[in-house]
Formats: C-alpha cells, sequence, structure tokens
C-alpha cells in the first residue's frame, strides 16, 4: 500500500496467513482487518478497495491488517467457501490483539476492533463477526462493502431477538452492481432495519470512486471513534 506497509507471516489453522501490516504515526487507536475479495477471482490484498479500507482506518489512527485469504500469495491451504477464511480472520485477530493493545496502553479486552471486508470478504467479515460475538467479544465497527449476499450465507447484523455484531456498523454498495445486484443486498437488509448508502452510479468495484468511499468510511465511524 504504500513504503512502510509490512509483510509478515501469521500461524494459522491452515498454516502460515500472509499479511500486509499498516501502522499509524504513534500508538495505534484500535486494531482493523480488511478482508479482500473472491481468491478465485483474482481477489488479494492488494485489491484497490480493500487497500481503500485499509487507509481509512489506517486514517483514523487504527493499526491496518489485510490478509491474504488461503490459496492466495503466500498463505498457506486452499479456498474454503468461507469456512476456514472465517478461521483465519479470528486467527489474525488472536495475534494481533496482544501486541497492538499493549501499544496502546490497554487492556486486551478494552482495545477498540474493527473489521472491513468487500464483496466475499464482506461476507467473511460478516461470519467473523459473528464468531466474535459468540466469543463473548466486543465490535466496535464493522464495514461491509458490496457484500456478496446473492452468492454466500451473509448473517443477520442487527437480528430481531439479539444483540447487534457490531456497536458501528457502515453498509455501503453501489446503484448499478453487476455482481452483487443492490435489490439483493436491500432485500437482506430490509428485514434487520439496516441503512444501506448507495452510491448512485458505482459499479461492484467503486471505479472512480475509491476516495470518496474512503472518506465515508472515516466521516461514519470516526464520528463514535474511541
Amino acid at each position: 500500500m504504500n513504503a512502510q506497509t509490512r509483510k509478515l507471516l501469521v500461524k494459522g489453522p491452515a498454516g502460515a496467513i500472509e499479511v500486509a501490516v499498516d501502522a499509524p504515526e504513534g500508538p495505534p487507536r484500535g486494531l482493523a482487518l480488511v478482508a479482500h475479495p473472491h481468491p478465485l477471482f483474482g481477489g488479494t490484498l492488494d485489491n484497490k478497495v480493500a487497500q481503500t479500507l485499509a487507509r481509512a482506518w489506517l486514517q483514523l489512527g487504527f493499526l491496518a491488517v489485510r490478509p491474504n485469504f488461503r490459496g492466495v500469495g503466500a498463505t498457506a491451504g486452499a479456498f474454503d467457501n468461507g469456512v476456514g477464511e472465517t478461521a483465519d480472520l479470528l486467527a489474525v485477530f488472536d495475534d494481533f490483539i496482544p501486541q497492538v493493545a499493549q501499544q496502546a496502553g490497554l487492556e486486551r479486552e478494552t482495545l477498540p476492533l474493527a473489521l472491513a471486508g468487500f464483496s466475499f470478504g464482506a461476507a467473511v467479515a460478516a461470519r467473523c463477526a459473528l464468531a466474535l460475538q459468540q466469543r463473548g467479544a466486543t465490535l466496535q465497527h464493522l464495514t461491509l462493502v458490496g457484500t456478496a449476499v446473492t452468492r454466500f450465507d451473509v448473517p443477520q447484523i442487527k437480528p430481531a431477538n439479539a444483540a447487534p455484531l457490531a456497536q458501528r456498523v457502515l453498509v455501503l454498495h453501489g446503484e448499478q452492481d453487476d455482481v452483487v445486484p443492490l435489490s439483493g443486498v436491500l432485500d437482506w437488509a430490509r428485514p434487520q432495519q439496516l441503512p444501506v448508502v448507495v452510491f448512485p452510479g458505482a459499479g461492484h468495484f467503486f471505479h472512480g470512486l475509491l476516495l470518496p468511499l474512503r472518506e465515508w468510511v472515516c466521516q461514519w465511524h470516526g464520528a463514535q471513534n474511541p
């Protein structure tokens, strides 16, 4: 993403997980994980939308981590239809939370956590948010962009009879998305009374709109950033 980006290997359930790490100047205010799009269709941690989400969280003072999913780059394993990828995100959280909490001068339980994902990565991020909740962990921020609700099982973010999966949720989608139709996302969001921010004229990859995308993330989550 920039000259300061570090590439590391983290131990995961299926072997090594390659991650790109971008650190803010000074102690981090929290930890943000960013999930890239479908690995069988060219998705990697270098995807432009994934990089844009990481830049947003870096701008908000968070340490931003972008893992490569299984079978991509130096990450071990093979595509696992979102199941193994969710487990890998949890493993990355487990690896980074202690060190980032120490850098921030916070207890592990009070370190602000953020999850963001694009397309397939948004579906995996939502599953990871559910897994964190089931662990008893608190997720402060969840950002879902171009969420692949018509292609994968995506849990409800704000279920009727349970606590929401995150304290602050931002769902963004392109009006002219030809990969995941906007109507599908609205059908998923409607029963949850979950607002969706629609970018007029935007396609799935937000071509020409990455800067406004970053600004939306910064303004929405920054307004409530600890």
